[in-house]
């Protein structure tokens, strides 16, 4: 089953900036998994919806190279938000998440960030919330209207809970 169009980027190689620019127009993206109406980026770079790991998937180097693209990118934010599942937010929204984060376990708004040490080893780092949000951001999110916040983030699991 092909995944809607509007949420594919493509089955040709794709950029980083494109990769990014589908996160920046849906705003929450889960990096592989799928739940609910909250778009893939390892569905759109594949061109289809995946069925299990995408490593072994024809385009897995496509995914891989898109996911690290988004994951290092300053304007998106790399946590746990929908269902635990790695998930990128785009900035636009981090007031947004920032005004209703009395509603989210605390851990699903750390960022996650990838370490890698001088003996090759691989680890994530997490960064509690609100330690990695600027002052700005938190200002903007403490003036932002609840409803707006609400709208912002329809949708996705727990925004209105």
């Amino acid at each position: 089953m092909s995944a809607p169009r509007s949420r594919s980027v493509g089955s040709d190689a794709i950029t980083p900036a494109q990769a990014l620019a589908f996160v920046e127009r849906h705003g929450i993206v889960l990096e592989a998994a799928r739940r609910g109406a909250v778009p893939s980026l390892a569905d759109a770079v594949a061109g289809e919806m995946l069925a299990g790991n995408w490593w072994a998937h024809a385009h897995g180097k496509r995914i891989f190279a898109a996911t690290r693209a988004v994951r290092e990118a300053r304007d998106v934010l790399v946590c746990r938000r929908v269902d635990g599942k790695v998930s990128f937010v785009h900035a636009r929204l981090w007031p947004s998440l920032v005004r209703l984060a009395g509603r989210f376990p605390r851990e699903r708004l750390a960022r996650l960030r990838d370490v890698h040490g001088d003996d090759g080893r691989h680890r994530v780092e997490e960064v509690p919330f609100p330690d990695w949000v600027d002052a700005a951001t938190l200002a903007a999110g403490r003036r932002l209207d609840e409803g707006a916040a609400c709208a912002a983030l329809a949708g996705l699991p727990e925004a209105s809970a």
